[in-house]
């Protein structure tokens, strides 16, 4: 495809702009003034044509399914969308008077007691501007709690075998030692490799709840319970909490700290790099540590509380990212308490059906009854007989019009296949996806060149992914 600054040709024109004399602001270096910008010379209809073009050669949640384990890409309802661009919220400015943003910030205190309340919570922050920042603002504040008390010989932070990748990396950017605890038979946290490790050097135990393996951790009661005894505080990292929405409150169960990734749960956008949006909420003992401004009530007028003495300080810009903030609401609006159970109710029911399914397909490592997400593996026999891997398998779903599902994660089962089906998909397609994947299957004993050299009908054809992760291009060199 012809690349955008090589369509350009001199004088052609998409807008003309009346000329200007204002003269460039005071202060900028003069190094950083240039007479003229490389700009591509093109008509509307070429600019609009370009850009259409190329979001026609990217899958998406709109196009088709998306099944990406882990990562809940559910359906984004158009009615958020809708909301969004109000003018009384898309114009607004962070550094408006308070009073002239009344609507903003009542918004932003319902959505913190709403996100409070269904997750069991006594107090939230809007700040965080993605889940993994949410974990590292909650892993913070639990290190200025315990160094707060005098406790600074708390450095381990303990994460399961099963946990996601951003929960040790979190842990060792604030500075802590991360402790690795396996997994038992079931697929849930060893309980007696816990209690060995649990101790006074614990910080916290990073846990996901349902699993990354899918798998709700029944012993999550008795988790607490010896992480409080060692001195320790419990994160919740909520990526899978749509699983549990309405049925099953984190801070009920004996969590401190809850992040929640609003791109997953309520269906704000996800991936690109942003936006996004990662909230987070605390038991009462972490509130004076929470990052500021939180919205404040005095009767119907609402105001910006800035953070305490003990504050761990702004994480982000302003207030968070509003947008999202804006998009969240509406979808907590729209459903209601009844709506969001049926969610998780939903979301179960599908990923149980779509693995009843699969089940005589793969390889099933935990045979449970499944929340949200459920892990399969790749048939050692057919590896075996064939070379081909789960890799190959999920670029041939390419071909089909199907996003592939999570690859090789949770690393503690070979070969695996994260699938997550949502709520917001219908019987027929996972009957269908169920089907595409038996034929790739089936491919790959029949012919199993055709599935390790896949996918066939993408625009671009299987890269070199080491070395598009070492050598990326990032911006265009005629």
């Amino acid at each position: 495809m012809t690349n955008i600054f090589e369509e350009s040709r001199p004088g052609r024109l998409g807008v003309q702009l009346p000329p200007t004399r204002t003269e460039a602001p005071a202060g900028i270096p003069k190094e950083a003034l240039r007479a003229e910008l490389p700009w591509p010379e093109l008509s509307e209809p070429q600019v609009v044509r370009h850009f259409v073009r190329l979001s026609r050669m990217n899958h998406a949640i709109d196009v088709g399914f998306y099944p990406l384990g882990s990562c809940t890409m559910k359906y984004n309802p158009k009615i958020n969308e809708e909301m969004a661009r109000l003018a009384g919220f898309a114009w607004l400015h962070p550094l408006q008077p308070e009073e002239t943003v009344q609507g903003a910030l009542q918004l932003m205190w319902e959505l913190e007691q709403d996100l409070a309340e269904l997750t069991g919570m006594d107090q939230v922050s809007l700040q965080p501007a993605a889940g993994a920042q949410g974990e590292q603002t909650g892993i913070l504040m639990i290190k200025a709690y315990h160094q707060s008390r005098g406790d600074l010989e708390r450095t381990e932070v303990l994460i399961p075998d099963a946990a996601h990748g951003t929960n040790p990396a979190t842990a060792s950017l604030a500075g802590f030692e991360v402790v690795e605890v396996k997994s038992d038979q079931r697929g849930g946290v060893d309980l007696t490799e816990l209690r060995a490790k649990l101790g006074p050097k614990t910080a916290a135990v990073m846990l996901t709840n349902p699993s990354t393996l899918g798998i709700f951790e029944d012993n999550i009661v008795e988790i607490a319970r010896l992480t409080h005894e060692a001195g320790g505080l419990l994160y919740y990292d909520g990526a899978n909490l749509n699983a549990i929405l309405g049925k099953c409150r984190p801070g009920d169960t004996g969590f401190d700290v809850v992040h929640v990734n609003l791109h997953k749960t309520f269906s704000t956008p996800h991936g690109g790099g942003g936006p996004g949006s990662g909230p987070v909420g605390v038991k009462a003992h972490l509130a004076p540590f929470l990052p500021g401004p939180t919205v404040g009530r005095d009767g119907d007028r609402f105001h910006l509380v800035p953070g305490g003495p003990q504050s761990i300080g702004q994480v982000r810009s302003f207030y968070g990212n509003f947008g999202m903030h804006l998009r969240a609401y509406t979808y907590i609006r729209s459903l209601g308490r009844d709506g969001l159970t049926e969610v998780a109710e939903d979301a179960v029911l599908n990923a149980n059906y779509l693995l009843h399914l699969v089940k005589d397909l793969m390889s099933v490592p935990y045979e449970r009854l499944a929340k949200h997400e459920f892990v399969v593996g790749l048939p050692r026999a057919i590896k075996d007989r064939t070379g081909v891997r789960t890799l190959d398998v999920a670029k041939r779903l390419l071909d089909f019009g199907i996003h592939s599902p999570t690859v090789y994660f949770p690393l503690i089962v070979e070969e695996a296949m994260m699938i997550e089906p949502t709520e917001t998909e219908s019987k027929e397609t996972l009957d269908a996806f169920a089907a595409v994947l038996a034929q790739v299957l089936e491919e790959a004993v029949t012919d199993p060149e055709l599935v390790k050299t896949a996918p066939h009908t993408t625009p671009v054809r299987r890269l070199d992914e080491a070395r598009a992760a070492r050598q990326p291009i990032l911006r265009y060199r005629p």
